[in-house]
């Protein structure tokens, strides 16, 4: 058959089309990938799915320049590479590792069911029983985050905190092997993932530590051409972590933000209602401003135009849901940046990010 996509023929003459999920080769991209295979094989049980591990030059680049371009970005780019040049079909992401503009011709076709956004601390093996308020005096606690460092710095000065890198095995293997950590913090998501709840020894919440961008979420991004795997992902699309994340990335894209300045969320949908809080820092806590805001994301009553175009909120296609209600979302997003922005959200933002480059 023709065209640059897969085919199998089973033992009775079939032909299914194969599949193809990329993912990154680390222990938790496996798990997240395998989950959602797992999903869209219960869903889909005739079709063939075909994981394929992608590897990247970014293994063999050091810390150092790891450290400017970001090693996920690497990643997200080899993965889109892998998109674009049809060797794969769909491509499973952490939300947070995705810019709130992706190239052209991509879409995130479904956002899943968020897990526990929050961060998580893990301790050094001779600190159990202690917490962030509990450890000694210039304790020293890891973080690659500036967001998560700008927030506790402020909220734990009795603190310091110095870079981390890796991903979580190895992170958890540098606190646990030396004596440079007396806690770690990471995103609780992954740690659940892995099967690693019991190594948690705190949740941050909202008033300690608000949380990334898209947090908890896994996103599966796909080439925005191809109908059949948008409308095959598409049902794996989670309402209320949809329109979380839209107004989150909305939020961020307005500051124009990224994981070089510390921008942090917290969203909640209740009673028909959507709330988000979000806050600028500078790297050291000192300077912040934040603000919540709401909009109602009922539709429930609303007649909705029917229309052929697919519609990119964010790059979100979401066609299975309310346009109105994920029109809302967006709005908020913009809305609360621009009232950060009125009381010189751009200036803290522009400090932050001139004092990290030149880190």
């Amino acid at each position: 058959m023709e065209g640059p996509y897969k085919y199998v023929r089973d033992g009775k003459g079939k032909v299914s089309r194969v599949i193809r999920i990329g993912t990154r080769k680390s222990q938790l991209a496996r798990i997240q990938t395998d989950s959602v295979a797992e999903k869209l094989k219960e869903l889909y049980p005739d079709v063939y799915l075909e994981i394929v591990g992608m590897t990247t030059t970014g293994d063999k680049i050091l810390d150092t320049a790891l450290s400017k371009i970001g090693e996920k970005s690497l990643f997200t780019k080899e993965l889109e590479t892998a998109l674009e040049r049809n060797e794969v079909d769909l491509v499973v992401h952490s939300l947070k590792d995705l810019p709130t503009t992706l190239p052209p011709g991509f879409t995130i076709g479904a956002v899943l069911k968020r897990e526990n956004p929050h961060d998580a601390v893990v301790l050094h093996p001779k600190n159990m029983g202690k917490s962030l308020d509990t450890l000694p005096d210039k304790s020293v606690i890891g973080t690659s985050s500036l967001r998560r460092a700008a927030q506790l710095k402020k909220r734990f000065p009795h603190l310091e905190f110095k870079d981390i890198r890796g991903n979580l095995n190895t992170r958890l293997k540098k606190l646990d092997e030396k004596d440079d950590f007396s806690a770690i913090i990471l995103a609780a998501a992954g740690l659940r993932r892995m099967g690693w709840d019991s190594r948690v020894s705190q949740i941050l919440g909202p008033e300690d530590c608000m949380y990334a961008v898209g947090q908890g979420a896994l996103a599966i991004e796909v080439r925005a051409r191809d109908e059949d795997i948008l409308e095959m992902v598409s049902v794996l699309h989670d309402p209320n972590t949809v329109l979380r994340c839209i107004a989150e990335r909305a939020f961020l894209r307005r500051l124009e933000g990224g994981c070089s300045v510390p921008v942090a969320v917290h969203t909640e949908v209740k009673d028909s209602q959507l709330y988000l809080t979000g806050a600028v820092y500078s790297l050291d806590g000192s300077d912040s401003l934040k603000e919540t805001m709401q909009t109602s994301i009922d539709s429930d009553n609303k007649v909705e135009e029917q229309v052929d175009e697919r519609v990119q909120r964010v790059g979100v296609t979401a066609n299975n849901m309310p346009g109105p209600a994920q029109d809302a979302s967006e709005k908020l997003g913009l809305d609360l940046a621009n009232l950060l922005l009125s009381k010189g959200a751009k200036e803290i933002l522009t400090v932050a990010r001139q004092l990290n480059d030149a880190r």
